[in-house]
């Protein structure tokens, strides 16, 4: 297969090639050798999304949170958008807090994702069945959503979709959906220690995992990474079994119309945890976009969480983290979107 061409609106200059090169490894989609990851140079550049908030009250297990979501950095392409979207709500009826991240993918990955944002909060909470059955909201919502955008004229969806991960956190339960390879991760000690330990609660949803790859392929779908002159290059991606399109570099995402044909699935995959079971003390939980993920560890992120004293610090200081790698590695800089939640007695009065 040849090299990907440049951006569409962009005319790099040969010394442009590596950071084009490089940045065809992190391309969430890749539609007829064409990178697509948000470059549609003609379009208004979307605001960066700030949102910070604090909650916390007797008897619930969060005793602060804070959220922002960042828009990347690519030289060739001034007018990108952040295709990314942070959902932070309260839900007093049923003491529940939502904590959500997307990251959109293609010409309309931003489109995806805010629309998905503008009504997923109000309908979760309305759903008849999220005082009582979580996992049964999620799932009814997110299908229900994802109809209503797929419907949308206005909004390419053949190949444009987005991430989604979020945690719904009521008493001291954590119910987690995923879909994609945005992740939400935990931070914990055992009792009696003062090593802090961090550990993934999603799995990423990428192709070239044995259950994943099989549905894939029982749909008529292929899994493999672009191979280029020297040699394998990037993640295993989702292709069609008649042609080299789409090239999803995750086996789960919503929209997508074109992947979804070849075996990619909108299906949430649910985890619940327990807060402080078995000997643990939980202390930092994080959601992010894969923008934090790429370069970072489950423990180097929560190294940095735990060093700060409030939610806001922490997202500041994972962010720039994150981009300063990302420009280190590669020269352009994901969008990246990162909430984080104080547990427990975590940082109460300055106490770790």
């Amino acid at each position: 297969m040849s090299r990907a061409p440049a951006p569409k609106g962009s005319s790099p200059q040969p010394s442009d090639a590596k950071t084009l090169n490089a940045t065809r490894r992190r391309l969430s989609v890749m539609s007829d050798n064409t990178l697509v990851e948000g470059m549609d140079a003609v379009a208004i550049d979307a605001e960066e999304q700030a949102v910070e908030a604090a909650g916390g009250s007797a008897g619930f297990i969060v005793n602060s949170y804070g959220g922002y979501s960042k828009k990347g950095y690519a030289p060739y392409n001034p007018k990108k958008k952040n295709q990314d979207a942070l959902i932070m709500a309260e839900d007093p009826a049923t003491r529940s807090l939502l904590l959500c991240v997307l990251d959109g993918h293609g010409e309309d990955g931003d489109k995806v994702a805010q629309a998905i944002k503008a009504k997923f909060a109000e309908m979760l909470f309305k759903h008849r069945e999220f005082a009582t059955n979580i996992q049964a909201a999620i799932t009814d919502v997110v299908a229900h959503i994802e109809t209503e955008v797929l419907r949308d004229l206005s909004i390419e969806t053949d190949f444009s979709g987005t991430t989604f991960t979020c945690s719904v956190i009521r008493g001291n339960t954590c119910t987690c959906a995923n879909i994609g390879d945005s992740r939400s991760t935990v931070a914990y000690r055992t009792r009696g220690s003062t090593a802090v330990i961090a550990e993934n609660i999603t799995v990423d949803h990428k192709p070239d995992l044995p259950a994943e790859k099989a549905r894939i392929e029982a749909k008529g779908g292929r899994v493999f990474a672009v191979e280029y002159d020297d040699g394998v290059d990037g993640p295993p991606r989702v292709w069609l079994g008649h042609a080299d399109v789409p090239g999803l570099a995750m086996s789960r995402s919503l929209c997508d119309a074109v992947a979804h044909s070849a075996g990619v699935s909108s299906e949430p995959d649910f985890v619940v945890y327990e807060f402080n079971q078995n000997g643990r003390e939980d202390l930092v939980l994080v959601l992010a976009s894969d923008g934090l993920w790429e370069f970072m560890s489950d423990q180097e992120v929560m190294d940095i969480a735990i060093t700060t004293t409030e939610p806001r610090y922490a997202v500041d200081k994972l962010i720039n983290e994150a981009n300063e790698r990302w420009m280190r590695e590669e020269q352009v800089i994901d969008d990246t979107t990162v909430c984080v939640a104080f547990l427990g007695n975590f940082m109460i009065d300055g106490k770790k």
